[in-house]
């Protein structure tokens, strides 16, 4: 008896865990038993990244920097790529768990981080939010003698200058470093000091910026100018894998809230106005090249970092040291790019029919029953204008639905008389009916007065007493 109970009671604490484990997860669970992933096939999107990474890791050229001594000794032969979509689902490929320094990757973070905790408006007192056209680490202001926006060095100096202003940079490292956890999913974010120092030996050209924006009084009131260089020359010090800075990009993705843990990190606005920002000047001197081929929110820096965001869908890190003249990885633009050729993920891929592009977030079916759905219902409405615009796209206009009606039946049926509509179809369905027996049944005598003239068929039941009440309809109406 006491070996039962004990097991019964083994068994019911197995059974707690387990329930324990499901309602933590059931969101997650869910989803997954459903197929409702933002990618429901990942397995062959998976491989599609791999195909990529393989294809980009052959990519020759491409310099290390080498203006920061602790930079030059990373290997060329380093590649990484790291995804994580906003719903959790995680793929990774080459060398996701080697740390290296953000670096300038770490200014939309740092801007996203001030937006939050001060909003827009106070942000953007002190920055300006235009493409500079100049090279990142250019002494120069826009017209009202503000850093033209935070991807550039004279702003990212400035933005850094609003975080948890007042404090020691002790204190205000701290707070950075437990807001890039929560970005990160509590994921690795690391630091390294010896790339700090070398950034601060070998730092004229910022403490120049520096010193230059003092005299514009660019800074909040205040400001000890260089105490901020140093707070600037730690942020740019953090480290990540590529593996925890793919759920930085994913936390972006998902409006700020983090796809691991599920909180809320990061307000809307600031998730907005980084991803802008990065849009449209994330890439140095590349950022218009970027924005046109690739059209997606992302920032590079010079360890060989790519934060590449496909909003509503994944957040993607991309490494490797070797850097186009630009300063931009090579492999990382190369790997960009085919993503873009080969997803619909440009975000102005919707404005025309893309057919021979890939959808990962429609499952295998999706595509057919929207345009099905589509097909009907603008011969539903008496939509010439849509049919038209299919037909021109390529559109299959013999669609069938689940009972085999053609979008012709359905015309028919509602009495659409608009003589372009009956170039569509003329199958049965599986019942044995016909546009015209539906034309005939519904007692639409001008439609069956066109359908006459386009010579289609009339197919009554087989049934007697069916046969002769379609029949005596058909006679009625003609």
């Amino acid at each position: 008896f006491d070996l039962l109970h004990l097991s019964l009671k083994i068994q019911s604490w197995h059974l707690l865990c387990r329930l324990r484990c499901v309602q933590s997860n059931i969101v997650l669970l869910t989803q997954a038993f459903r197929k409702k992933f933002v990618i429901p096939d990942f397995q062959p999107f998976c491989a599609h990244i791999d195909e990529l990474y393989e294809n980009a890791k052959n990519m020759p050229g491409g310099q290390v920097a080498d203006y920061i001594p602790q930079l030059a000794r990373f290997s060329p032969d380093l590649w990484a790529v790291a995804l994580c979509t906003v719903d959790g689902q995680r793929h990774t490929v080459g060398d996701t768990k080697v740390p290296f320094c953000l670096q300038s990757c770490v200014k939309p973070l740092k801007y996203a981080i001030a937006v939050h905790d001060h909003g827009t408006e106070y942000v953007h007192r002190f920055i300006g939010k235009e493409p500079s056209g100049l090279r990142f680490n250019k002494l120069f202001l826009d017209e009202d003698d503000k850093p033209h926006n935070p991807m550039v060095n004279a702003g990212a100096i400035v933005c850094t200058s609003l975080i948890k202003q007042g404090a020691s940079n002790a204190e205000k490292f701290d707070y950075v470093i437990n807001f890039m956890n929560k970005l990160a999913g509590n994921e690795y974010v690391g630091f390294s000091n010896a790339t700090f120092q070398s950034e601060r030996e070998s730092g004229d050209r910022n403490f120049a910026i520096g010193y230059y924006l003092k005299e514009k009084k660019c800074f909040p009131e205040g400001t000890d100018m260089t105490s901020i260089l140093d707070f600037y020359f730690q942020l740019c010090s953090i480290e990540v894998t590529c593996e925890s800075a793919s759920v930085m990009a994913a936390t972006l993705a998902n409006g700020g809230f983090c796809p691991i843990t599920g909180e809320r990190v990061l307000s809307p606005e600031a998730v907005r106005n980084t991803l802008s920002l990065m849009h449209s000047c994330g890439m140095y001197d590349f950022s218009g090249q970027f924005a046109f081929h690739v059209g997606l929110p992302a920032k590079s820096g010079v360890s060989g970092g790519i934060l590449l965001v496909v909003p509503n869908v994944m957040g993607i890190m991309c490494w490797s040291p070797p850097l186009d003249k630009m300063g931009n990885s090579v492999r990382g633009i190369q790997f960009c790019t085919d993503l873009v050729s080969l997803c619909n993920f440009h975000n102005y891929d919707n404005l025309r029919h893309f057919a021979k592009k890939l959808d990962p977030r429609r499952e295998g079916g999706d595509q057919r029953v929207k345009s099905v759905i589509n097909l009907l219902f603008a011969a539903y409405t008496g939509d010439v204008s849509a049919l038209r615009r299919f037909a021109l796209s390529s559109m299959d206009m013999e669609q069938r639905d689940y009972d085999s009606r053609t979008a012709l039946h359905v015309a028919a049926a509602e009495g659409e008389t608009e003589r372009r509509i009956i170039h569509l179809s003329q199958r049965q369905v599986t019942w044995g009916n016909t546009p015209m027996d539906e034309a005939v049944h519904f007692g639409h005598h001008d439609v069956v007065t066109i359908l006459r003239d386009y010579h289609i068929p009339y197919s009554p039941q087989s049934d007697d007493a069916a046969k002769q009440s379609a029949e005596t309809n058909l006679d009625g109406l003609l």
